[in-house]
């Protein structure tokens, strides 16, 4: 097998990858903040990791893997008390419109999807041993954590500890301020702040839990105290992963993760500006799917190394498109032939090109998900397998390996090459229909009729190519 290389935003460097369990993976990755829907740099994260999940597994790796969802916190809270409802009604809205708009870009289901307000009496008894600990302590019914005397604090994202008090201290109110015992320390525990406020009674009051905290109990509850890999987009960083790390080590005494991966933003506009909801800058998967294929958004996303930003952009997407039509032509054209009543050449010149193929595909993906790399080797193979489709006499045996592995390679990227394939019926009758009709005019010597038919086809979006083994069509 070959050794998979993954870079470590902590060590900043790529390293082999080697589970702590032979042939398991424990995955952990931040999910949303469920109070609207997700947006395209959203959905970058979780079809990253998804993406890579599925090599892992198609490297024959069993992954568990966790994604949680933040369903308490300030903009929970905020955008309930906007629309009139509860944090939990709120949080069950968009936890439904989560889990569809990630269906519909086939992202395989966690093993476990926790939410925080289901880990409450996790989270209490965590901040305890950390308060029990000196890591953490108690102030007008808040519960901080000591950054400083956590000795690795900003080593994930390379910060300087004195430049980020220096810099905490200029973002805090006088009110704030005089709670902390340091500008730099983060809460671990919030106290209710209005009586109708969502909250649970705790040792140190009526409260809810901080934002970093719920990761480190889910992440060391579900998958032990130290995880393999933990993954999310580079703006988690600093604080949520350093806060992570700081409190899990803190807590447990052992390495929190073995290896930190990190996904590019997303980015709009010709000045390439970074997508977030803050800026008003986005469009949610919910509006997109609306307008564009969810497999050519999924692939469009897939089709991007993880570290690497992705510009989104119409025209980027029908790239994706176009790509996506040429490998289901060629499963057309291999489909077809293999249908046909013509015998099969014996030979091995196209299966060593599928070995060497399948060869280039892994060698890049090992080299820390390289999709680009695995997607243009697959890219190079599609004219010598579409020559042989077309041939006199084709190789079927090959043909119906590279049927196989195709599917194999493309499902990585969640693209599943039945629905592919898959058109309506209406339409395909309605195509084939026409093409009898030209075969039959072209049996007449009918010219003008077989030339007007293939004019209209071709303005419906439809090629023809008329084969040694009669006449074939395809989608432009």
């Amino acid at each position: 097998m070959l050794v998979v290389k993954v870079y470590n935003t902590l060590t900043r460097k790529k390293e082999e990858f080697k589970p702590l369990v032979p042939g398991q993976i424990s995955m952990y990755v931040c999910g949303p903040t469920v109070y609207n829907y997700i947006h395209i740099g959203n959905a970058r994260s979780s079809i990253a990791f998804d993406t890579i999940r599925r090599y892992l597994e198609y490297k024959g790796y069993k992954v568990k893997y966790v994604s949680n969802f933040t369903d308490v916190d300030d903009k929970m809270i905020n955008e309930a008390h906007a629309e009139e409802t509860t944090v939990p009604k709120l949080a069950e809205k968009f936890i439904n419109a989560f889990l569809e708009d990630t269906t519909a870009l086939n992202i395989e289901p966690a093993t476990l999807h926790p939410r925080a307000t289901h880990e409450i009496k996790e989270i209490i008894a965590f901040v305890q041993t950390l308060i029990d600990k000196g890591y953490a302590y108690e102030s007008h019914g808040d519960v901080y954590y000591r950054a400083k005397k956590f000795k690795h604090y900003g080593e994930l994202s390379d910060q300087n500890i004195e430049r980020l008090e220096e810099g905490a201290s200029e973002h805090i109110n006088d009110e704030e301020q005089n709670r902390k015992e340091d500008p730099i320390d983060f809460a671990l525990w919030k106290a209710q702040k209005e009586p109708d406020e969502i909250a649970w009674d705790s040792p140190w009051g009526k409260g809810r839990p901080g934002w970093h905290i719920e990761c480190s109990v889910m992440s060391t509850k579900y998958l032990g105290d130290t995880i393999d890999i933990h993954g999310g987009g580079q703006d988690l960083e600093f604080p949520h992963h350093e806060n992570e790390i700081a409190q899990s080590e803190a807590k447990t005494g052992k390495k929190f993760v073995n290896y930190w991966l990190h996904n590019g933003f997303v980015t709009v506009g010709k000045d390439q500006e970074k997508m977030s909801k803050s800026l008003h800058n986005f469009v949610t998967v919910h509006d997109i799917l609306k307008e564009v294929d969810p497999q050519v958004l999924r692939f469009f996303m897939a089709s991007v190394q993880y570290r690497r930003q992705i510009n989104y952009s119409a025209e980027n997407l029908q790239q994706a498109a176009t790509i996506l039509d040429r490998f289901k032509n060629t499963l057309v054209n291999i489909n077809y032939r293999l249908e046909d009543d013509t015998p099969s050449k014996d030979s091995d010149e196209l299966a060593k090109a599928i070995a060497k193929t399948n060869e280039k595909f892994e060698v890049a993906m090992d080299d820390d998900f390289n999709v680009q790399n695995a997607l243009t080797a697959i890219y190079d193979l599609l004219p010598i397998v579409n020559a042989n489709a077309n041939a006199e006499k084709a190789d079927k045996k090959s043909l119906k390996l590279f049927k196989d592995k195709l599917s194999a390679w493309l499902l990585v990227f969640g693209i599943d090459t039945e629905k592919l394939c898959s058109q309506s019926a209406d339409s395909n009758d309605e195509i084939d229909q026409l093409v009898k009709k030209r075969d039959e005019a072209r049996k007449k010597k009918d010219w003008a009729t077989s030339d007007q038919i293939r004019d209209q086809l071709k303005e419906m979006g439809i090629t023809i190519q008329d084969t040694p083994q009669g006449t074939r069509w395809t989608r432009d």
